[in-house]
């Protein structure tokens, strides 16, 4: 069977999610949340994942 080259390349060069890329999401994530008319002081004490739930369902936000 297959010993060559072909058979022992890896994926080493696959992209890795980035520190700077990820704070940018989360900060165009609090903003959306603030745009959506949360008050900006209540979503600065929120958690990552707190946001992420309450972007997924942005029409609750706007009738609470």
């Amino acid at each position: 069977m297959g010993t060559g080259r072909k058979f022992h390349k890896t994926h080493l060069t696959r992209p890795r999610k980035a520190a700077g890329p990820k704070r940018r999401r989360r900060l165009e994530q609090r903003r959306r949340l603030v745009r959506l008319g949360v008050d900006a002081e209540v979503v600065e004490k929120l958690s990552s994942r707190e946001v992420l739930t309450m972007l997924q369902r942005p029409a609750e936000i706007g009738k609470a």
